[in-house]
């Protein structure tokens, strides 16, 4: 398989995964991540759907990203406007079908889903570098660009101002949110190094490639 066809494989599997980690967050009903928290929170103000102000509040960072380091916006920037948003509403309606009223054993097994998911799929279409999320390119601009601190530091600190504005406007947070903020900028930094490079470009090369994000 050619590497340019890995980064499309790559790039959209990431995107279509995060979404079903967002719906998988929202049927756990523990806490979603970070961003989704804020958009929801957004949304808790006008009483829309997530999916519609994903592409909003999306589409408005997009337009920062484009003027600030438009490098980061490809294919899989396009696909993760218009897709997560749906595919997470996809996703939570199939829990619903499936699970229409877990316990807390259930609800607890979805975070994990959902954390582990979502810094797995945010790996892949990052190393694919095809482009990634408008919320994505922030903490990468700041840690690669700016060169303000480490990738995963930066994540963290954006997540946390994620989490502030949704509990400000009633956002569903909870462990799910806690972990999500606390730990996936250094999850996916390790699915960076051990998964996705290697995947990509092979081991004899990813080795020189684990600094890409982490400053």
């Amino acid at each position: 398989m050619s590497q340019k066809t890995k980064r499309i494989l790559m790039a959209f599997f990431g995107v279509i995964v995060t979404g079903f980690c967002v719906g998988t967050f929202q049927k756990a009903s523990l806490g979603t991540d970070p961003f989704t928290c804020f958009v929801t929170g957004i949304g808790n103000i006008f009483g829309s759907t997530y999916s519609t102000f994903y592409v909003i509040v999306t589409g408005a960072l997009l337009i920062g990203v484009f003027l600030v380091e438009k490098h980061y916006i490809g294919i899989a920037t396009v696909i993760n406007l218009f897709g997560t948003g749906i595919s997470a509403d996809l996703m939570r309606n199939l829990w619903d079908v499936l699970v229409p009223n877990p316990g807390m054993g259930v609800r607890a097994m979805l975070v994990v889903l959902g954390v582990v998911g979502s810094c797995f799929s945010a790996s892949m279409y990052f190393t694919a570098d095809l482009g990634v999320s408008a919320y994505d390119a922030i903490s990468l601009i700041a840690a690669n660009k700016y060169k303000l601190m480490a990738f995963r530091v930066c994540r963290v600190l954006s997540d946390l101002i994620c989490v502030t504005v949704g509990v400000i406007f009633h956002a569903n947070v909870g462990i799910g949110t806690v972990i999500t903020a606390l730990f996936m900028g250094p999850v996916i930094q390790w699915f960076n190094t051990h998964v996705s490079e290697p995947f990509l470009y092979g081991s004899s090369k990813a080795a020189s490639c684990s600094d890409k994000v982490s400053g």
